[in-house]
């Protein structure tokens, strides 16, 4: 049976910086996911869901409940390695990435899932029942709305994105499955913002707004009555295009490890951070992660100063030290300034 296509991603207007976003975290998931603020209508979801439908099936264990990948022995979860040392073989089939909603009246326990203590008690067994977490292995968790979730469960999804791992404790029983999920999450800063301690734990953030152009707004509506009126006749302008990212993210993907930095590179991403005065050392990290697969999608195998200064754009703007009730200004004159000398 065909999957219901959704819209093309390449036929999205403009929102480059969102598009770019995304895509460095499908090709590096270890970025840390993608806070992308702004009003509504801009394409925020489309571009989530668009972003799935463009990638390739993957191989995953026929059967498992977390999706694991049959070639990555080291990440398997706790069933899949019993039915292995059982002399069973993983039967794998192949399935599209999935965008998996996380609503905002989500509790933890829906979040995280839930363990059974009355069984363990009685049997000595594990009885675990799957939460949200569960199901966004492998796949895109997609939060509308992020700054209206409870901040303690923002704090869970930060902490298994970041370690991969989702554990669950009750009772001096604990849990643990891999979670290792492509985090995004979308707000409208009018609503409220998070907390900073949460912002600084999102990878890449980008800002979105609607087209303030003439032809890039008709051409936003012309390419939605082409979808809307003969969505096969649109697929198939585009496929080319959905083709050729295709094939340019998994070539990147396959070149990620490849891609080499010099000293001077990490040095002069400390000195941006030291002199846009950024707090911790997170920033640093994930600079320099996002501009080796920045590398990685421009098809280098060595860093350089174009990717420097588009990684600063996407992991350190949200990063700013900010006075109570001003918005902090990225100034990326000072950034350049530091990459002519």
């Amino acid at each position: 049976m065909n999957r219901k296509k959704t819209y093309c991603f390449t036929a999205i207007v403009g929102q480059e910086d969102m598009k770019t976003a995304l895509i460095l975290n499908v090709i590096n998931p270890g970025l840390g996911g993608v806070l992308i603020r702004g009003e509504k209508g801009t394409a925020k979801s489309t571009a989530v869901r668009a972003l799935a439908e463009l990638l390739p099936l993957r191989r995953q264990v026929k059967g498992c409940r977390f999706g694991c990948d049959p070639d990555d022995a080291a990440h398997l979860c706790d069933e899949c390695r019993a039915r292995l040392e059982r002399g069973e073989i993983l039967e794998a089939e192949e399935q599209p990435m999935r965008v998996i909603d996380l609503p905002v009246s989500a509790t933890e326990d829906r979040v995280v899932g839930t363990l059974d203590i009355e069984h363990a008690i009685k049997t000595g067994e594990k009885k675990f029942e799957t939460g949200i977490l569960a199901g966004a292995n492998r796949n895109i968790l997609y939060v509308d709305e992020v700054n209206l979730l409870d901040d303690h469960v923002v704090d869970v999804l930060l902490d298994s994105a970041a370690m991969g791992v989702n554990t669950v404790e009750r009772e001096g029983v604990s849990y643990s499955h891999p979670a290792a999920f492509i985090l995004v999450g979308t707000m409208n800063p009018e609503e409220g913002d998070l907390r900073p301690q949460l912002i600084d734990r999102f990878g890449l953030s980008v800002t979105v707004a609607g087209e303030h152009e003439v032809e890039r707004r008709v051409e936003v509506l012309e390419n939605r009555l082409k979808y809307e009126n003969d969505p096969e006749a649109f697929f198939q302008e585009y496929e080319p295009k959905q083709a050729e990212l295709r094939a340019r993210i998994s070539e990147a993907c396959a070149r990620l490890p490849k891609v080499t930095y010099s000293r001077a590179v990490m040095e002069l991403i400390a000195k941006i951070c030291i002199q846009l005065e950024v707090d911790g050392h997170r920033a640093d990290i994930v600079m320099l992660k996002t501009a080796v697969t920045l590398a990685a999608y421009h098809g280098k195998d060595q860093v350089e100063k174009e990717e420097i200064l588009q990684a600063a754009r996407l992991a350190l703007p949200h990063r700013m030290r900010r006075r109570p009730f001003e918005d902090a200004q990225f100034d990326f004159s000072r950034i350049e300034e530091l990459l002519r000398e």
